[in-house]
């Protein structure tokens, strides 16, 4: 049996990782099972970090995970506008929509068609957003190394 997500697209996330560079990581899917070991209040946008918790874990981290995730399996991200006028960023890999960090928003019903293409250099042109993405990504390649087979190391 398979095993179910609570990410909006889990069921057609199956596109492969086009590098062997995070060991373990293959499928959107068991990127999210490590992120779930790394995500924290630091790697959570500052403006969220006092709402952010465990029982949360995705929450503020839209948009370093969704370049993230873009390095690993290619593709672009696009965002969606929120009330506030930020973006929540997700996934598009081919005909693939998928978005590791919806459960944040509960309930919610989120539009993923029609919206604007987001571009890392715009994003990354904030420091803090940069530093969180970078901690991101090593965080995952400890973790990977970490699990790794002894083989592959």
């Amino acid at each position: 049996m398979m095993k179910e997500y609570r990410f909006y697209g889990w069921e057609q996330a199956l596109v492969p990782a086009l590098t062997q560079e995070y060991v373990g990581i293959t499928t959107p899917q068991t990127l999210y099972d490590a992120l779930l070991h790394i995500w924290s209040a630091e790697s959570c946008a500052p403006r969220l970090r006092e709402k952010w918790s465990p029982e949360n874990p995705t929450l503020g981290q839209c948009s370093i995970t969704a370049f993230l995730a873009q390095d690993i399996f290619g593709g672009r991200v696009y965002g969606i506008r929120r009330p506030d006028g930020n973006y929540h960023c997700y996934n598009v890999v081919g005909k693939c929509v998928f978005d590791l960090t919806s459960e944040q928003f509960g309930d919610e019903v989120l539009s993923y068609e029609d919206n604007p293409e987001q571009m890392r250099a715009v994003h990354f042109a904030k420091a803090e957003k940069k530093q969180r993405y970078d901690a991101l990504k090593e965080a995952l390649l400890r973790f990977c190394a970490d699990r790794a087979p002894e083989s592959h190391q």
